[in-house]
């Protein structure tokens, strides 16, 4: 079990490691991985493999390409890990931010701040109006969805569906009051990209997501009492209802920390636990960080197809993944079906 795990973190973690060298080399100033990994090792210090020979290799590189490869590798990680963790305290396997609300809660936060120009948190105003939306629509739809003390995933999904809708109809009432500016900016929310990545958002988003994975893996053992269900769980000592809140707001986090900058991306918490476990299994001391590196191999390559499938043009990464992501929510909700026998 150990090696298995030891071998599957291994073994994500390096495609993720070479998948970022290719990704930050591809573009109009291309540079091999080769020179790409010897500009990262000449600035830590080390004088070893060439540097980028191409002109503004070194520029293109380092105010361009390494922030938004960051910015990818963490707003997918957040994303996965928070999918494999709601659908752990939800006891469902189709929880996941985007479907039941997080992510569209977050953006009208963010575009709250946005239209009404407050900066109370500086450069995290943003980033703490995404993390009050998501936290909103968390706690919405777990309230609405909880009935006699369990958690129905039907009225989970649909609660989620309304939640959306009126997510997105808040956006519409503040584009429509909006400046010309702020359209341009909330739209950029609804489609997802990342080409706004800078150093300075990953400065906000990287300590948000790496509290909120850390706090999540130190819960896996008590996420696995309470796949057992509420009355087991209690039994070996869980205080079910603390943990869920406690996990919701650790959703929370994450999907602000994902959408803060980039805007929506749907799908990715989604399908990739469902991937993972079906290699990992259901224990989350493995399934939580597999999921984080996983969601960022497929955050990594979209944007990186996102921006190299048309010529001098970048396609929206949100779009992307939910073209992917839609049929694979589909084949999960038959497969679903099929395996609790229908849902009346």
């Amino acid at each position: 079990m150990r090696v298995r795990r030891v071998s599957l973190v291994a073994g994500l973690a390096v495609a993720l490691l070479l998948l970022c060298l290719v990704a930050a080399g591809t573009g109009q100033v291309r540079v091999p991985p080769a020179e790409v990994l010897g500009s990262i090792l000449h600035r830590i210090g080390l004088d070893i493999g060439p540097t980028p020979s191409a002109t503004h290799g070194e520029s293109a590189l380092w105010v361009v390409r390494f922030p938004r490869v960051v910015l990818a590798v963490i707003v997918g990680a957040a994303l996965g890990c928070a999918g494999a963790l709601m659908q752990g305290v939800f006891g469902n396997p189709l929880a996941e931010p985007g479907v039941i609300g997080v992510s569209s809660g977050a953006a009208v936060g963010a575009a709250t701040v946005i239209i009404t120009g407050a900066a109370t948190f500086g450069g995290w105003t943003v980033a703490a109006g995404a993390f009050l939306g998501g936290l909103a629509a968390t706690a919405v739809v777990y309230s609405m969805s909880r009935v006699g003390g369990r958690t129905e995933v039907v009225t989970l999904v649909l609660t989620g569906i309304a939640v959306n809708a009126v997510a997105g109809a808040l956006i519409g009432l503040l584009m429509f009051f909006g400046d010309a500016d702020a359209v341009r900016a909330i739209a950029f929310w609804q489609l997802g990209s990342l080409a706004q990545a800078n150093w300075a958002a990953v400065a906000v988003t990287a300590p948000c997501a790496a509290v909120g994975i850390a706090v999540a893996v130190a819960a896996a053992r008590r996420l696995d009492l309470l796949a057992l269900g509420d009355r087991s769980a209690r039994h070996l000592g869980v205080h079910v209802e603390r943990l869920r809140l406690a996990m919701v707001a650790v959703t929370a986090l994450l999907g602000a920390a994902a959408v803060a900058f980039t805007g929506v991306i749907s799908f990715v918490g989604l399908v990739v636990p469902h991937l993972v476990r079906m290699v990992a299994g259901p224990g989350h001391r493995l399934l939580l960080p597999a999921s984080a590196l996983g969601g960022a191999i497929v955050v990594v390559a979209g944007d990186l197809a996102a921006r190299t499938l048309v010529d001098y043009q970048e396609l929206p990464l949100g779009v992307l993944t939910a073209v992917v992501g839609g049929p694979c929510f589909f084949w999960l909700l038959r497969r679903t079906r099929a395996r609790a026998g229908g849902w009346g």
